[in-house]
């Protein structure tokens, strides 16, 4: 299932941090894409495109100033739209549906969430009823939806790869 996050609200300098790893998050654990809304910030399209580069695997980063142009294009090319907020439905009682749709757009916040992200969703997903991180929620999400397949993902093309082991860093380098 294609899978593309929709970074609601960038503040450019608020947000970086928190913007960039929302963007990591989707690209190791299995998203194809993000869509970037609010304040362009090109340093992290252009951060996030050199991951890519490096670590391998297809994932695209744009910006999309207007985020409803971007809800509404993804819902017109059959996209179900998954809004990771608080006050939803518990992720555990949507997860099976959520698994049955063929596209998926995921909304994640920055700034307050206009209520037209509500009424535009298709789902309102809980992931718990407690303050905690945009970049939390999406990897819990994302982690449900595929069932726990990301880890088992591979990044073709990748110029850089760790080889997992109990103690020390070995990262394979493979020539530009």
């Amino acid at each position: 299932m294609p899978v593309l996050v929709l970074r609601l609200g960038h503040r450019k300098e608020r947000d970086k941090r928190v913007t960039t790893h929302v963007c990591l998050t989707a690209r190791a654990l299995g998203a194809d894409g993000v869509i970037l809304s609010g304040e362009r910030d090109d340093k992290i399209i252009a951060t996030v495109k050199k991951v890519a580069e490096n670590w391998g695997g297809k994932f695209s980063v744009k910006y999309e100033g207007n985020w409803k142009r971007a809800i509404l294009g993804a819902k017109k090319k059959r996209f179900a739209v998954a809004h990771l907020t608080m006050y939803g439905e518990r992720l555990q009682d949507v997860v099976k549906g959520l698994r049955k749709k063929r596209n998926l757009l995921v909304v994640v916040g920055a700034e307050k969430v206009p209520s037209d992200v509500y009424s535009l969703a298709d789902f309102n997903v809980a992931v718990g009823s407690q303050p905690h991180s945009e970049v939390a929620a999406l990897a819990v999400f994302l982690n449900d939806i595929s069932g726990g397949k990301w880890q088992a993902r591979k990044f073709p093309g990748a110029r850089l790869r760790i080889v997992p082991q109990a103690r020390g860093k070995k990262v394979l380098r493979r020539g530009k």
